[in-house]
Order: structure tokens, then sequence, then C-alpha cells
């Protein structure tokens, strides 16, 4: 029995080896299988590349990355090597072994697209792209009646492409430890970048229809930043609000620019198309689409689209602005979308991944990667709100920062990769550094105008030094308190010294937040100080060099005064806001001036000097728009859905209250808007008009703003001379397009340039009273000439301009003629002005 026993384990024994020595021999081909894991990334931004293809070298074996860039493949046979590639990208090759990961990095392809030649015969994507673009509407979520959602965004900042003579300058030699440590995070293949800032957010975000009212509530907020205090306004930019980018719209808007979409309805003068493949993903059949633009410089895509045969939806797409389109500092835009259809119909972009690479621009410059993302969950349909609901579009919960790792382990839709947590050390580490903290302080003052100290701003610093006939050499510092100080009051002062003049001019003021909700408080500030006649009306913002240049040699009819002012605002509702203005002012003019108080027009009714007292009931009207709270001020960023800003005041001045020296009655009405006009660019315009029912001296009328300055402004008739004209009544109408390319882009050598046509027109009604004009004598009570002017005629003042901008990517030259009142001396009908700007 033992005998027969021992035989038989003999043989089992001797069969497994047996099967195991061919199983060595034959290189486990019977039944191994090769696993290979790994992720493909972009070796510039280190952004990961979804929906990549991944093969066995030489076989169709294979699949593609997922939104990630994470892959996962298998093969039962022998494989030696795996190729990863993409449309846009080099493709790679590496050798793998029998199981492991493999990572790649792939470098972007960096030749330029080619015009693309439309030839006879159908292409069969133009009937799917066809379908794709007639049924936008049906796929689009804005036709959903109401939808909300929990949304993770997640936005990083990084500092790249570090030249040689960057790293050579003495501050960059000072974080030279932290630089060093930047290969680990590019990874064996990719560019060094240096992590400035990262942050994540947790919000949920409401839509509804019927009127378009959208919310974000933003529940939890994580900031890294160099630089960064205070989250109170990053949090608010942080969120999924400034994060989407529709493809069912015509145009998207990405960085304020607007690109044409691959299924929009205009799509045959932008696109051509390439059918490529068909496919099932995650249970839709799908066509896999190249797409290209026409013309390398136009504001197109090229890359990817997936579209659903069922549907004709987006199913997914990966789509790059290329260096070539004509674009300022921006080397590529990529962006990837990945959408899932809603119960009603209409599909949802859950994940969207953004990447901005903004270019050197000089040799001892940097690059800047701007990447973001964004997340989708726990999506509900038809959750309609009441309109109230929406009236604060962004509101960010007061402990949104008071958050630990334990809740973002469990609240993050996704994990944080290995390299990300890297970059978030590496964050703390660099801003901890005495020289860049040095230089961050630096930059915020150059930013916001003032020096942060505490609970105190320090400032404003263009005030700190100016120069002029009147005053001389004038020397002036000034603070505010902040948020820090008090999120209910604000104090500011300012004060100012004319060597010339020996006269003291300053500014204080305080302000009171009854409901930071609704943004109403109630305000009183009291200054003296200088300033010239028209200039009043002039925003010092729309043209800083314009402005600067006023300020600075001779001023024009200038005049001191002192003013006290009482004002309440309060928003009665979203877009809708109210203002009352209460203000008492003397006024001294320094230049030759004079007006008679009375009717009798005799010497001993001509005074000089004159008071006001006037109050001022102002609304301000706009649709849809967003707004966001930066400490202690609140910043517009429009409306959007594009509605004009409209603002109606009606101002009262009485006599012999608090001084005042005049009865008066004024309205004014303005309106402006921005409009997207598709494939020709984008029109400005601004309407204002006013009326002042009295008889009142000039300075109290509408001195129309003129501009003999070289530079170009808006807020000015470029060739009209100062003090001009006078009105009473009057409407005027300032409108400016862009072309964005449209023109110049379509001739062969002057594309290349990138230049951008323009076009202007100022065009001025308006009317003087005879009564008015009586009210100024030709000479005051010495004997002396005094300034003249006069009205505008039945004819209309008009220039009409034409230019070109982003010549070096920065100057701007306009070429202006006036039309009308060209038979006075000294009239200036052509001119040509030049202007700065940094525009995309």
């Amino acid at each position: 029995m033992n005998l027969l026993c021992n035989r038989y384990f003999s043989r089992k024994i001797f069969s497994a080896l047996l099967i195991s020595i061919l199983l060595v021999l034959s290189g486990g081909s019977i039944c191994a299988q090769i696993l290979i894991t790994g992720r493909v990334t972009d070796a510039e931004t280190g952004d990961p590349i979804p929906f990549a293809n991944i093969v066995f070298t030489g076989t169709t074996e294979g699949g593609t990355t997922d939104f990630d860039g994470y892959y996962k493949i298998r093969s039962s046979a022998n494989r030696d090597s795996v190729t990863a590639s993409f449309v846009g990208y080099v493709s790679r090759t590496k050798a793998v072994s029998a199981a492991g990961e493999v990572s790649f990095q792939l470098v972007p392809d960096v030749i330029s697209l080619d015009e693309v030649v439309v030839r006879p015969g159908i292409n069969p994507a133009f009937a799917i792209i066809d379908r794709a673009s007639e049924n936008s509407r049906l796929n689009d979520k804005r036709e959903l009646d109401a939808f909300d959602y929990e949304s993770y965004t997640k936005i990083e900042m990084d500092i790249s492409r570090m030249s040689e003579d960057f790293q050579q300058k003495k501050f960059i030699r000072k974080v030279k430890s932290v630089l060093d440590s930047v290969k680990v995070i590019a990874g064996e293949d990719g560019n060094p970048i240096l992590p400035v800032f990262i942050s994540e957010s947790i919000s949920r975000y409401y839509y509804r229809n019927d009127p378009v009212l959208k919310k974000e509530h933003v529940l939890k907020t994580k900031i890294t930043g160099v630089g960064v205090d205070d989250g109170s306004l990053v949090s608010q930019l942080i969120g999924s609000s400034f994060q989407e980018y529709n493809f069912y719209k015509n145009w998207v808007n990405i960085a304020g620019k607007e690109f044409i979409s691959p299924i929009a309805d205009g799509w045959k003068l932008y696109y051509d198309y390439d059918l490529v493949d068909s496919l099932m993903i995650e249970g839709d059949y799908c066509y896999r689409l190249e797409v290209y633009p026409l013309r390398e410089q136009d504001l197109a895509f090229t890359g990817t689209i997936w579209i659903t045969k069922e549907e004709a939806a987006l199913k997914q797409l990966k789509l790059t602005v290329p260096e070539s389109a004509n674009l300022n500092f921006i080397k590529r835009i990529d962006i990837s979308q990945q959408f899932e259809q809603t119960s009603a119909g209409p599909w949802l972009p859950v994940k969207t991944r953004l990447t901005i690479d903004v270019d050197n621009v000089g040799k001892e410059s940097v690059g800047f990667l701007a990447k973001f993302y964004n997340s989708v969950e726990d999506v509900k349909i038809g959750n309609r709100k009441p309109v109230r609901f929406y009236e604060v579009p962004i509101e960010v919960e007061p402990d949104a920062g008071e958050t630990d790792e334990v809740y973002w382990l469990e609240a993050r839709h996704d994990s944080l990769t290995a390299t990300e947590m890297d970059v978030i050390e590496m964050i703390d580490t660099l801003r901890n550094i005495p020289s860049v903290r040095r230089l961050t302080n630096i930059v915020k003052t150059l930013s916001s105008g003032y020096i942060k100290s505490g609970k105190v701003d320090i400032g404003p610093y263009p005030l700190v030094y100016n120069f002029n006939n009147v005053e001389g050499h004038r020397l002036g510092l000034g603070f505010r308190t902040n948020a820090e100080f008090s999120k209910r009051w604000e104090f500011s002062a300012y004060g100012a010294y004319g060597l010339r003049d020996e006269e003291w001019k300053y500014r204080f003021g305080a302000a009171y937040f009854l409901n930071r909700k609704k943004w109403t408080k109630v305000s009183v500030q009291r200054v003296v100080d200088i300033d010239q006649l028209g200039l009043q009306f002039a925003d010092p913002g729309s043209n800083p060099i314009f402005y600067s240049f006023t300020r600075f040699g001779e001023l024009t009819s200038p005049y001191y005064y002192s003013r006290n002012t009482f004002s309440f605002q309060t928003d009665i509702y979203r877009g809708f806001t109210l203002k009352a203005i209460i203000s008492n002012g003397d006024y001294d003019p320094v230049f030759p001036f004079a007006y008679y108080e009375n009717s009798n027009q005799s010497e001993e009714g001509l005074k000089r000097e004159f008071s006001t007292t006037e109050a001022t009931i102002e609304a301000r009207f706009t649709k849809n728009e967003l707004l966001v709270i930066n400490d202690n001020s609140r910043i517009s960023m429009g409306s959007t859905t594009g509605w004009p800003v409209i603002t109606l005041a009606y101002s009262r001045g009485f006599n012999d209250l608090l001084g005042g020296d005049f009865d008066y009655n004024r309205i004014n009405l303005q309106v402006e808007q921005s409009l997207k006009m598709g494939l020709f660019g984008v029109s400005r315009y601004n309407i204002d008009g006013g009326y002042i029912f009295e008889n009142l001296p000039y300075p109290l009328l509408r001195v129309h703003l003129g501009n003999e300055s070289p530079f170009y402004t808006t807020s000015a008739f470029n060739q009209m001379d100062f003090f001009e004209f006078v009105s009473d009544s009057y409407l005027s109408l300032n409108y400016r397009h862009y072309f964005e390319g449209f023109l110049l882009n379509r001739i062969p050598l002057m594309k290349k340039l990138k230049w951008r046509a323009l076009a202007t027109a100022n065009i001025l009604y308006g009317k003087l009273d005879e009564g008015n004009l009586s009210l100024t004598p030709q000479q005051d009570a010495d004997g002396n000439d005094l300034v003249m002017f006069r009205g505008l005629g039945k004819e209309p003042y008009i220039e009409l301009g034409y230019g070109v901008e982003n010549i070096f990517k920065l100057l701007r030259v306009d070429f202006i003629h006036r039309v009308t009142y060209l038979d006075e001396e000294n009239v200036r009908p052509f001119g040509i002005k030049v202007s700065a700007q940094l525009i995309l």
C-alpha cells in the first residue's frame, strides 16, 4: 500500500515539474498575460492627456487613457514595447517587461498647421457635424428648466520654461535650493516648473431657465499660494462660475477671448474634419472626428471630438488652440471635456480640464501655466428655486476656509496625485523665503496702488508725487483701512502739499456697511484739492497714460475746490442699485473766469467764486451681472448674458441752502454695452445724454472733454481741443469696433504680424442756450479778458477713425479724421494718436 502511494505521488510531482519546465521554456506563452499600467502627461505642462492611444507596438492591442491620463492594457502574447500617441503630440515608444508601470510624457508637435484646402466630394464627417449642429439646442444644458450639482474645482498656477539667464538672477539664486527639486515634480522627461498657487473648492451650483439665473454657493475652500494672504476674493474666483466652457454655444469664451465652437452654426467658415474611427464609449456608440481650422490665425480649435450616433451629442473632446492663432502671450490653450446625458435629455460636462500656457515675453523672462480642473457630481434636475434665491450670484460660507485634510480626503471628487501633493509642499517652502515675500509685496503694491501694513493700506502711490505749473512739486501720502480692520467700518485719508502754491490738499472719509449681502452702506467724505475743468467727467481707469499726462505740466482751466459729500446706496434686487448723494462744494477758479450773479449784467454783479448744494438720485440697472467682493470694495465682472449697463441720474441744486448759489435741475442717462459680433469681432459703445433745465455758469454745464495729447483715450473727443465746446443739453455716442483679426488675417503677408484692425466713431449733438452764454462776460471786473467758449450748432461734432492694434503685442495707432467744425483757426482735421495696451 505504501509503495503504491509513493509511486502515485511521485508521478504527480513529476507531472507538475514537467509542466513548470515547459512553461519556462516556452516563455510563459501558454497561459501568461502581460499587464501594463501607467499615465500619459504633457511634457511641457505636466497635465494628463486624456483619450490618448496606448498600443503594444506593431499590434492593434491596447486602449486609451481615461480623463486623468491613466491607462491599463493587457496582452496574452509576448510584447517588448508600448507606444503612446495622440493628435498634436510626437508619438513615443518605451520598452516593457512582463508586467509593470510605464508612464509617458509626450512633447507637443510644434509643426505649424498648413491652411486646409477644401477639395470636391462629400466628406462623411460633414453629415455628422451637421447633425451635431442641428441638435445642439436639444443637447445643451441651458434647455433644462433647472438643475443643480456639487462642483469640485482645482486650480494650479506654475512658472515654467525658466531660462538660464532667468535662473542666474540674484533673486532666483536665493531660492535655488527650491528650484533644484522642481525636476522631481516635472517627471523624468518633463520641463521643470515652479508652482506658486494651488486651490481647491467645493460648491453647489444652481441654474434655472426663464428667466436665466445662476448661483454658486461656495461651501469649502483650500488655498495655498505665494503672496496669497486673504482668500476672501480668491474664494469667489476659484469656483465653477468662472470655469464654464459650453461648446454648445457658437462661441466659447476662454480668457476673455471668443473661440468658434467646432459644432457652431457657422462651422463651415472655420473648420474641416476627418472621420477617423467609430467606437463604443461607456455604452454610447460614438464617431471620432479630427478637427482642423481652415486658417491657422483664426481663433479656432484643432484636436479631436467624439459625437454620439443616437443624439449627435458631444461625448468627449480634446482640443487645442495652437501658437499660430492670433493671440498675444499665449503659447497654447488645451481643453478637455467629458459629458454625461441627464435624465431629461440634455448633456452636462461632468469633467473639464483647461490649461493656458503663457509664453516667455523675453529671453530673461519665464513662461506661466494656468491649470483649471472641474468635476461634477450629485446632479439634480428640476430643482427650481424662487427668483430671490439667485440674488447673490456667488455666496461664500463664512467658515469656508476652515477645513482640515480629513475633510478633503472625503470631499474631493478625485484624490490628489503625488505630484500635486509635492506642489503644495513646495509652495509652503517657497512663500516662507524672505526674498520671495519681499517680491510679492512689491507686486501687490504695483497692482493695487497701496502697500498693505496689517489692518491699514498705505497709498495710493500714483499720488505720492506730481508736478504742474500751479502746484509745482506736489508731495502726498494717504491710507485706508482694510477688511482686517473691520468689515463694517472703512476709513480713509490723504494729504498733499504743493511747494509752489504752498497750499495743503486733503481728503478723508468714512463708510459703514449696513448690509454687505445687499451692499447697503452709508459714507461721508470731505475733499479739499485742485482739479481741471472737464476732467471731472473723465474716467482715470480708462486710460491711465492719458490721465497721468493731464496731471503733469500745464493744467487746463484749473480750480481749487472743497466738497462735502454724504451718500447712501443699496441693491434693490440683483442688477438694480439705487444711490442717493447729497453734496456741498465751494469752487475757486485759478484761470480767468467770471459770471453775472443776476440778470442786470452789471460789473457790480460779477462774481468769480461760486458754491453749490446738490442732491442726486442715481439708479443703475443691468441684467445677470456677476459681482465679486474684494475686501471692502465690489468689482463688476460684467453681465453673463451681455446686457447693457443703464445708469439714470437726476440732480437738484438748491439756492441759499448750505451756501448754495443756484437752483437747477439736471438729468443724465448713460448706456454702455459690449456686443459680440461673432465672425466680425467685438463692438463696444457708450451713449451719454443729459439736459440742464436752468441757466448756469459754464463750469456747471457739460464741458466736453477734448484731447490735445498724443495719446488716444476713449474718455475724450480725440480731435477736439480742451474747453472747445460746452453744452446744456447733449447726446453723444462713443463707438469702437475691434475686428479681432477678421480683416488682416486674410492678407497673406500681414497675417504673420498678427496685427488687428479697428474702427472708431465719436458723435456729439449739443445745444447751448443763449441765457447760459449771456452769463459770461468778455472781461472780468478788472478788465482782464476771459476764456471764451462756444456751443455746438445744428450740425453734430463728428470724428471717425481707423487703426491697428497689437503692434509688437503692445502698441496701438489710431488715425482720426475730424469731419465737422473745421472752420476755426488751429483746428486739427487729422491726427495720429498712440497708446499702449496689453491684450490677449
